[in-house]
């Protein structure tokens, strides 16, 4: 960091990189720093369905951040492929929700939302074996793809010239009474004007050393899923589909991705046996076809986890100008463009698009 910027993002997740972006294009100056490559921790691992699983069953601050980014999704998607060449994979394939035992819930969110949605037809099942239960297709409910996404955000955030710092951990602070002034890393020191901490999984544990007896902190805590990705035919699976607690999402290239795990192991991001086990007797058991594919990869990702799943988007009650924007547990993609957009309204003191009070540290 040859200046000092406006902003600097503490972790460079998707919520990371989205912030930043929503920054530069308010007209700030931003450095993000990250401890390993920008987005190679749950925001390369998830899945990408651009809606929480079973929404009327969460908090409506979950659903009043993702409906919120629904909308921005396609403008961005686009945005970004147009300026940088990398496609972010933004692909509204429909959802198909086998089992709905609480459909008057399901239908209700839906149309307090604005979400199309029908009852699923018999042919939606021609090559799924489920026992469905009161089944919803949502048709406009779209996938991302993550790493593409990630590198489309990382690929714009360079073509603005936002400053990004790769293999730099944040080591301690510099404050002087409730102003931090400088942040310490591995690599050196550097002068800061606002902090925004966006660590995901690691937020928790960061404030915790950074900020030793500091009375409001965030309660966020890693929780480990696990995928699974089989190599198939494209069209093979036209559609994502939620079948009970787990699902399928198909790339446009043909690959299936079964998911996924939620365990609570620190921060161990070993995979196991049983869960692979378990996700691919779920995925050949529900959509047959995939018997003959091979199952070409295996991995584990740290959401950063809350109670109720609900994100810390707020400027600290106690230092001036140090904010948080994490701790989104499975919903990062989900809810990011409209979390970032909250962070920057509340910064720039602007009126924002949804309450913030639900967000908030402290709470």
């Amino acid at each position: 960091m040859t200046h000092t910027t406006d902003i600097t993002l503490i972790g460079g997740g998707v919520i990371g990189l989205l912030t930043a972006r929503a920054f530069v294009n308010a007209g700030a100056s931003v450095t993000i720093v990250d401890k390993g490559l920008l987005g190679q921790e749950s925001s390369w691992a998830g899945g990408g369905i651009l809606l929480p699983l079973y929404p009327w069953r969460q908090a409506d601050a979950i659903s009043q951040l993702a409906v919120n980014s629904l909308s921005l999704y396609p403008s961005l998607a686009a945005q970004l492929f147009a300026d940088t060449n990398k496609d972010p994979e933004w692909t509204p394939c429909g959802l198909l929700i086998t089992k709905n035992p609480d459909i008057t819930e399901a239908i209700a969110w839906c149309q307090n939302h604005g979400i199309r949605f029908q009852q699923a037809a018999a042919a939606f099942f021609n090559d799924l074996v489920t026992q469905p239960d009161q089944p919803l297709w949502l048709p406009d409910i779209a996938q991302a793809r993550n790493p593409r996404l990630v590198k489309s955000l990382k690929q714009d955030l360079i073509n603005k010239g936002v400053t990004l710092i790769e293999h730099c951990e944040l080591t301690n602070i510099k404050q002087v009474q409730n102003t931090i002034t400088h942040i310490e890393t591995s690599t050196g020191q550097y002068p800061v004007k606002q902090v925004i901490i966006s660590a995901g999984a690691w937020t928790g544990s960061l404030f915790r050393k950074l900020f030793k007896g500091l009375m409001t902190e965030p309660n966020i805590a890693p929780v480990k899923g696990q995928m699974v990705l089989f190599e198939a035919e494209a069209g093979l699976l036209p559609s994502m589909v939620l079948d009970g607690d787990h699902y399928l999402i198909p790339r446009r290239d043909g690959k299936i991705l079964a998911g996924s795990t939620v365990e609570h192991d620190g921060f161990n991001k070993h995979t196991t046996e049983s869960a692979r086990k378990d996700l691919t007797e779920f995925a050949l058991s529900l959509l047959p076809a995939l018997k003959g594919a091979p199952l070409i990869h295996h991995w584990a990702g740290l959401r950063p986890g809350t109670e109720l799943g609900i994100p810390y988007i707020d400027r600290h009650p106690d230092i001036h100008n140090l904010s948080i924007n994490a701790g989104h547990f499975r919903n990062g993609l989900v809810m990011g463009p409209a979390s970032a957009k909250l962070m920057v309204d509340l910064i720039l003191n602007r009126p924002t698009s949804v309450a913030p009070e639900p967000y908030r540290l402290g709470r």
